[in-house]
């Protein structure tokens, strides 16, 4: 259990980037959007999810399961469905535009669409509280 109490604590604070900015060092690693955002409603779900996996066993599994089951389906048609299938060169072009300066393990393409270090983390994040969620 304090492994995914760990693993959770990490995903909140990672994603918590999406909503203020983090940077390493002079790199940006994501440019936060503020409160008044999509992300931080997901930010939101996920902390009532937390509280419900360990507040309302075992129904609160089921309710954080659920909402990182969603998170992960609109990351994934928002990032890994473009690298995997290609994306409309407008697409490509406001992607590579809204991440340009963000810290990239991966460089840009101009055919695919390449997530940046933090998405790329935060999706296997994401993955790992979904197992962890269910163990």
């Amino acid at each position: 259990m304090a492994i995914t109490i760990i693993f959770q604590i990490v995903l909140w604070i990672w994603f918590l980037g999406c909503t203020i900015t983090y940077r390493v060092g002079k790199k940006l690693l994501v440019e936060g959007v503020e409160l008044k955002s999509a992300e931080f409603v997901v930010l939101c779900l996920y902390t009532l999810g937390i509280i419900a996996f360990h507040c309302f066993q075992p129904l609160g599994k089921w309710i954080l399961f659920g909402i990182l089951i969603l998170w992960f389906i609109v990351q994934f048609m928002c990032h890994w469905y473009f690298t995997i299938f290609g994306a409309s060169e407008r697409k490509l072009q406001g992607y590579n535009d809204c991440f340009r300066d963000s810290v990239r393990i991966f460089p840009m393409s101009d055919k695919r669409l390449i997530p940046d270090l933090y998405h790329i983390v935060l999706h296997i994040l994401i993955l790992i509280d979904i197992v962890r969620c269910l163990i």
